[in-house]
């Protein structure tokens, strides 16, 4: 599949696990079945926008962000920075905050 694909699939990956959901705890949230979410996680499937959609809701997460800061960027090409955005987008607000006030701290040493 696509790059696009997988990572919109990581994407979910990391939205789910944050939220301690199995796949078939994830995959019952959104009507669809376990099998197919997974193959959608590692990028196997070319998932339609009306089941990323019932999948975002699913995670309770707005479908936009999902697609944020993809901008057509192949995964390989991604900057160290758009790495860091997806792993802190899928955090929840408090750890993000966190995540932040260690970021400042960081480069204060700088």
């Amino acid at each position: 599949m696509s790059e696009l694909s997988s990572e919109i699939g990581k994407r979910i990956r990391n939205y789910r696990t944050q939220l301690k959901l199995s796949q078939e705890e994830l995959a019952e949230r959104c009507s669809l079945h376990p099998t197919y979410i997974g193959q959608v996680e590692r990028g196997e499937k070319n998932a339609t926008i009306e089941s990323i959609s019932k999948i975002a809701g699913g995670l309770n997460v707005p479908l936009s962000t999902l697609f944020e800061n993809l901008e057509g960027t192949a995964v390989s090409e991604r900057s160290c920075a758009g790495e860091a955005y997806d792993l802190i987008q899928a955090l929840s607000v408090d750890s993000q905050e966190k995540v932040l006030e260690i970021l400042k701290a960081i480069l204060e040493l700088e």
